[in-house]
């Protein structure tokens, strides 16, 4: 009894067959490499804001403490965006013609919040508090960089899943003294393994990898 189906048309099948599972692994494949590059994290990538804001200027030059600004970094999850009445509390008497600001008296005369572009933004499946972490001694530096070296606000870290488990997994590195969180020149001394020891002893600091740690 002959085949139902010829050697040409059996070989023709197992080829396609083959095609579409390498082509559906290397989809998922290159997905998965994708959002890892800076392209897919969004890592060192322009951010166009509606106000130019230099924060060189304003932390270097001014030495305004990040903590002027965001005024809820340290006690709640969210760092907090300065309203227009804090930029005015300066800018009322210092530059308050400048056609710079136009936009932030426009924005105090009218009752309407500046709409600020997020630089940082994390999935909506990930929780993420700013207090617990600065409370704990991570400087502001070890994920936002040297934001007092930039002109426009960039994200600086991949923060992915793998860049904050890094930390979790072994945060003792990380660690400062909380006087200096804010510091984005500190510099740890030599044996930083044992500060960063008996930082996490005084700390309290433990390492935290449980899923419901970020994901709730």
């Amino acid at each position: 009894m002959s085949a139902l189906f010829s050697k040409s048309s059996n070989a023709l099948l197992l080829t396609v067959l083959a095609t579409l599972g390498l082509g559906v692994a290397g989809t998922i494949g290159g997905l998965m490499l994708y959002w890892r590059t800076p392209y897919g994290t969004r890592q060192h990538q322009p951010v166009v804001q509606p106000i130019e804001f230099d924060h060189r200027h304003h932390v270097q030059d001014d030495l305004i403490d990040c903590r002027y600004c965001h005024t809820s970094v340290d006690r709640a999850p969210s760092a907090g965006i300065p309203p227009t009445e804090l930029c005015l509390s300066c800018h009322a008497q210092v530059w308050n013609k400048s056609p710079l600001l136009d936009q932030v008296r426009a924005s105090w005369f009218s009752g309407k919040p500046i709409v600020w572009t997020r630089v940082h933004k994390l999935p909506d499946f990930v929780y993420f508090n700013h207090a617990i972490h600065v409370n704990k001694g991570v400087g502001c530096v070890e994920c936002h960089g040297r934001v007092d070296q930039m002109a426009a606000v960039e994200q600086a870290q991949a923060l992915t899943m793998g860049f904050c488990l890094d930390c979790h997994r072994n945060p003792q590195p990380r660690l400062r003294p909380l006087e200096e969180v804010t510091n984005m020149r500190w510099q740890p001394p030599a044996d930083r393994a044992a500060l960063g020891a008996a930082l996490a002893k005084k700390y309290d600091v433990k390492t935290r990898v449980s899923c419901s740690t970020c994901h709730r």
